[in-house]
């Protein structure tokens, strides 16, 4: 028989796993957001026009979306501890083409490889972070992890314009290099792989469809209406977080007139602003769970009302007279309230999919959402330079699209995500049939 939740929960080693997981994903971030803090004086060196420019932001997720579908169906029958090993080595190598050439082509070539190791990041971390917690007391340490991210981009407004003053702005591919080897050498040896199993309840107290032994097909979870509604969601609030990595930094500098370490310091400030919202909310998603809040309260509703409140705010920069000061606050509330998707749509889709399947799920889930990391430089930076003579209202048409897309993600999120009723649904279906652990070792349900 599959073990409890609690029988392999060891708290300590758990969140020493999750701190080096937020790393891993720290890291990942930076590679990211990089290309769009160099933005400016890349534009400037190389000519590009904003459309142009777009696309070679835009080529990180050529691949990505197929790395990570693909990433995650692995991810339920190899080991997270050596694919996420594999993984950051691979942004490594990517770095180089950016350090030794100076060659557009070969950007895109160093962009598209770094999206094809980054492809099944997120959802391969969230996976290896999961393996160590029970349902109900996943929804922090997935914040954790998911606030790697959000400490690597802070960190990123801060260092990348430094180092892109003193010693230009290849530098930062030289460095991300170095920290993504650093990191490897620390996993190989201290990475471990988590044990925990779900087979009994999940959160709000419905009855668990997981279970390592128990698989459904994939056209059947993902037809299921919680898990549709999410990954309208997901995607919705990856549309704002594309857009904001790729031209928010240009935006402080060409739209508002802000100088590059100014710019780089208040997209830090947008990070941190990010951070205490996500971990707030997170924080007290998990907390209403624990009272006894049902899921469909406690994660659905709160990241639905999260979504249409921030795209108020974002809106309100395009249809509201203000000063300056103020669209920066708007856009960094708004950002960060809708920040904690990221925390919540893996709980929500982790727990509705069977433990030999989440991998998979997971990485469905960020490969359709990292489609609009495709869409969003490119329509943005279309918008920016037909704007006729006002910069800054061509970046602010791209934020109103964005803010209109998290309405609408926010509506189908109160309407269709309803995770107990979900997990009922897909237990009273669900076939028990042999399946192979990460470990490689076979197991059957009931042996």
């Amino acid at each position: 028989m599959p073990a409890n939740n609690n029988d392999n929960y060891q708290p300590a080693r758990a969140w020493f796993i999750t701190v080096l997981l937020a790393l891993f994903m720290l890291i990942n971030f930076i590679d990211k957001v990089v290309i769009g803090l160099v933005a400016v004086p890349m534009m400037a060196e190389l000519k590009l026009s904003p459309t142009e420019f777009g696309w070679i932001a835009g080529s990180f997720f050529w691949l990505f979306s197929a790395s990570g579908v693909i990433g995650g169906f692995i991810a339920n029958r190899v080991s997270a501890k050596w694919m996420l090993l594999v993984m950051a080595a691979t942004w490594s190598i990517a770095q180089l083409p950016i350090i030794l050439s100076s060659s557009i082509a070969m950007f895109v070539l160093s962009r598209v490889l770094l999206g094809i190791g980054e492809g099944p990041a997120a959802p391969v971390a969230y996976h290896a972070c999961y393996k160590w917690f029970p349902d109900s007391k996943r929804a922090l340490p997935a914040s954790v992890v998911n606030q790697g991210a959000a400490i690597g981009v802070l960190m990123a407004g801060v260092l990348i314009p430094l180092i892109t003053v003193h010693w230009g702005w290849r530098a930062n591919f030289l460095v991300m290099a170095i920290a993504g080897g650093v990191w490897v050498l620390v996993w190989l040896v201290f990475g471990a792989e988590g044990r925990v199993v779900d087979d009994a309840t999940t959160a709000g107290g419905a009855s668990a469809t997981t279970g390592s032994a128990r698989r459904l097909p994939y056209r059947v979870l993902l037809s299921d209406p919680t898990v549709v509604g999410v990954l309208v969601m997901n995607f919705m609030a990856y549309w704002g977080l594309a857009l904001t990595l790729t031209w928010f930094p240009a935006y402080l500098q060409k739209g508002l007139g802000f100088d590059g370490l100014t710019a780089g310091r208040l997209f830090a400030m947008l990070t941190l602003v990010n951070m205490v919202c996500s971990l707030g909310l997170s924080w007290w998603s998990q907390r209403l769970l624990a009272r006894g809040v049902t899921a469909r309260k406690g994660r659905a509703v709160l990241s639905s009302v999260a979504l249409i409140v921030g795209s108020l705010m974002i809106v309100a920069v395009v249809l509201l007279p203000m000063p300056v000061v103020a669209k920066v606050i708007l856009l960094s509330a708004g950002g960060g309230i809708t920040g904690v998707m990221f925390s919540l749509a893996p709980a929500m889709v982790g727990a509705v999919s069977p433990d030999a399947q989440r991998g998979a799920m997971l990485a469905i889930l960020n490969s359709i959402a990292s489609v609009a990391g495709v869409l969003s430089p490119v329509i943005t930076g279309s918008l920016i330079q037909s704007s006729s003579g006002d910069v800054a209202s061509g970046y602010e048409h791209g934020f109103a699209l964005s803010g209109a897309l998290l309405a609408v993600g926010g509506l189908v999120g109160l309407m269709w995500v309803h995770p107990q009723r979900s997990v009922g649904r897909l237990a009273r279906g669900l076939p028990l049939t042999p399946a192979v652990s990460p470990e490689g070792r076979g197991s059957t349900a009931g042996g």
